[in-house]
């Protein structure tokens, strides 16, 4: 009897210990439908309309043995006395695009065709089109192509939202990797709003860790409604294979090009017109601020849209249409897919008030003219073709829209201003001594003949100084 009892006891004891949350997780699959739970849906809308692209580009390579040898290029420039030449030969590429409209207007990477000859388009189903481009923007690395398709639509992806994204949803990343064929990855997303990470000018990338490697750049981003909600772009690797860190340039830029593209109407961002730097922990403690976060208003350039919309030195912007800006660059991002004549609304703080202040987007004036020159003469700037900076000039270069001066934007080989090293983008602050304000100055200072001669170069945050002589 007291045998039974105790037998009794260890069950009962046996029944009231817990069972690990893994094993209660663990089941057979109850009914076929779990069985089957598949991305296959959202891949077979979503693949027809993600391309192939093939580029070729001709180079001419110098077969001189003495071609890249830095003594003899230091005495002789690109020619050479001992003979040799120039070969050519076609250099081939490949990327990913995606077709988003279906008369043939295709979205890929700028650099997946940066200086093609041929672009070839290659449809899901093997058809092969030679493109056209639309709009090639370095800036945001994005280019839309169009090929020609005659009484049919092409499949197409709709651009989805990309503001909808939370960390943690799903994505599809379809491309063409390696040049094996179409390839489909899924992933999460795992970041949003990347600003640092310095691929483009407007940035604002969509991070994610769906496999994405050479041969993905210009492939669809998927959301998982089946919309288009990026462009992958890049990948951050030591290896060049992917580690699960990959970029992707938000649907809201992309249609926005697309639309420009669409239109026939040049690619105008609007005009920002003030200067403003982050909101660090130390400016947020001395401004009284519970926390970093916006940007801090330093300069109102006069008559711009924000001296207009009433923005003060000393405001902290910290939203723009109800989304979040906490740099410089997510603040032009958020402007940059927006068209010229729109408005929006920036959210202030200013002496301890939150302020909800109308902005309306207009084109950077170009003022002072560019008045383009290509210098000449006996000095050591002959050859340089420079512009005057102006905020659409500014804005063209990739300069800061507050930048002023005089700007080299091409040299020519074998020239004078080749010679001492001058680069586009170098901005020419004096010549022996007078400084040079506008274009007018730089010929009048050249013209001035001199035995020695003293260039005063800007080069990104370094001041040059070049002696001739």
């Amino acid at each position: 009897m007291h045998r039974r009892i105790q037998s009794f006891l260890v069950l009962a004891l046996i029944a009231l210990v817990p069972i690990p949350s893994s094993a209660q997780q663990r089941a057979v699959p109850s009914g076929k439908e779990q069985i089957q739970l598949s991305f296959a849906p959202i891949v077979r809308k979503a693949a027809p309309a993600v391309v192939n692209i093939y580029t070729k580009r001709l180079v001419q390579e110098r077969v001189s043995p003495f071609a890249d040898d830095p003594f003899f290029r230091r005495f002789f420039g690109d020619g050479s006395p001992f003979g040799g030449g120039t070969r050519k030969r076609y250099e081939n590429s490949l990327g990913s695009g995606v077709i988003v409209r279906g008369d043939g207007v295709v979205v890929t990477n700028h650099h997946v065709i940066k200086d093609a000859d041929t672009i070839t388009v290659v449809l899901h189903d093997r058809r092969e089109f030679d493109a056209e481009i639309l709009i090639n923007d370095e800036r945001t690395d994005i280019a839309v192509l169009r090929i020609e398709v005659r009484n049919e639509s092409l499949p197409y992806l709709e651009f989805g939202d990309a503001d909808a994204l939370e960390v943690g949803d799903m994505v599809l990343a379809i491309g063409n990797p390696f040049g094996i064929g179409q390839t489909v990855s899924s992933g999460i997303v795992s970041g949003l709003a990347r600003t640092e990470v310095g691929i483009t000018d407007f940035r604002s990338f969509i991070q994610t860790d769906a496999a994405i490697n050479p041969g993905n750049s210009g492939g669809a981003l998927v959301a998982m409604d089946g919309r288009l909600v990026g462009i992958n772009t890049a990948i951050f690797s030591r290896t060049g294979g992917s580690v699960g860190i990959g970029f992707a340039v938000p649907s809201d830029m992309v249609s926005t090009i697309v639309r420009s593209a669409v239109s026939g109407k040049p690619l105008i961002r609007p005009w920002l017109s003030l200067g403003a730097t982050e909101v660090s922990a130390e400016i947020a403690s001395a401004m009284g601020l519970d926390r970093p976060g916006g940007i801090l208003v330093e300069t109102v350039q006069p008559s711009g849209p924000a001296d207009k919309a009433g923005l003060k030195r000393g405001d902290v912007i910290f939203e723009v249409d109800r989304k979040a800006v906490d740099d410089v660059q997510s603040m032009r991002f958020r402007l940059a897919v927006h068209s010229i004549g729109d408005k929006v609304t920036m959210s202030v703080r200013r002496r301890g008030k939150v302020l909800h202040i109308p902005f309306a987007l207009q084109a950077p004036p170009e003022i002072p003219p560019r008045d383009t020159t290509v210098l000449k003469g006996q000095n050591p700037l002959a050859g340089a073709k420079v512009l005057n900076l102006s905020p659409a000039v500014a804005a063209e270069v990739g300069f800061d829209e507050s930048e002023i001066g005089v700007v080299a934007v091409e040299i020519a080989r074998r020239s004078w201003a080749a010679r001492i090293g001058l680069r586009p983008g170098d901005v020419i602050l004096g010549v022996n001594g007078r400084k040079i304000g506008v274009v007018d100055d730089l010929e009048q200072a050249t013209a001035q003949p001199s035995d020695r001669w003293l260039i005063e170069i800007r080069r990104g945050n370094k001041t040059l100084r070049v002696e001739v002589g």
